[in-house]
């Protein structure tokens, strides 16, 4: 799948739409969801034309290093560390990745519970 430079995320990363960053530098964005599923709930976007975590994986080991360094970084930031936290990706459509822009979702603040819910786990 070809990169779509018009994605939400892209847009956001040019700043044509307003979003509330949490921490930004020269290859790193990251904002609150619109639609939280936590108390804190922050989606963290590489700057690049990256479709996936496949995509953005083979962008080098140094670049993904430096990325999830990153998260780690925000995290403890947020002050999620000492509890704890979730991250989340979702690759392709069985994954319900919704934007086409590789991202990762840090969800944290209160008690997450179980990886699935129950009517989404393999019986």
């Amino acid at each position: 799948m070809a990169y779509d430079k018009e994605n939400i995320f892209a847009k956001i990363i040019r700043g044509e739409i307003p979003a509330a960053k949490i921490y930004e530098d020269d290859d790193v964005l990251a904002f609150e969801d619109i639609s939280k599923a936590a108390p804190v709930h922050v989606l963290v976007v590489p700057k690049g034309d990256f479709v996936s975590f496949d995509d953005f994986a083979k962008s080098g080991a140094d670049k993904v290093a430096n990325f999830f360094a990153k998260v780690q970084k925000i995290a403890a930031d947020l002050g999620l560390v000492e509890n704890g936290y979730r991250l989340i990706t979702n690759h392709g459509a069985d994954a319900s990745q919704s934007v086409a822009h590789f991202h990762v979702h840090i969800l944290g603040g209160r008690e997450l519970g179980g990886l699935l819910d129950d009517d989404e786990k393999i019986r």
